[in-house]
């Protein structure tokens, strides 16, 4: 099996994006020195699981769905909408396994917002 090791999320604005996941998931963002426009995201600490990845400018027609785990779909939906993104669904039950509701940052990326918990009905 491959593991994803790395994700870029394309923006019509790569600063404002950045802005936005870092005020709603509290990412540690940071512009690449480089020759084109990146901004290297940094999503927790080492020692926990996941990925880190980047923020750069929008390839023709490119979006990106990132799936994100929250302590709560409702309180991320709030944050989401206060840093300038946009609700997309109202919170799901996923029995057995969770709740999940979609949202959109604010280049118009969507995000899953998944919340687990086996005992939702």
């Amino acid at each position: 099996m491959s593991r994803p090791v790395h994700f870029e999320i394309n923006a019509d604005n790569a600063q404002r994006a950045a802005e936005f996941y870092e005020k709603v998931f509290g990412w540690k963002l940071q512009k690449w020195e480089g020759p084109v426009e990146y901004w290297l995201a940094m999503t927790g600490a080492k020692e926990q699981p996941g990925i880190d990845g980047a923020i750069m400018p929008r390839m023709k027609n490119a979006t990106t769905t990132i799936f994100m785990n929250v302590p709560s779909v409702d309180d991320y939906l709030r944050k989401v909408v206060n840093a300038g993104g946009k609700k997309l669904s109202d919170r799901e039950t996923i029995p057995g396994v969770g709740y999940s509701a979609y949202c959109e940052d604010t280049e118009g990326n969507i995000i899953d917002l998944f919340q687990s918990d086996p005992k939702a009905k």
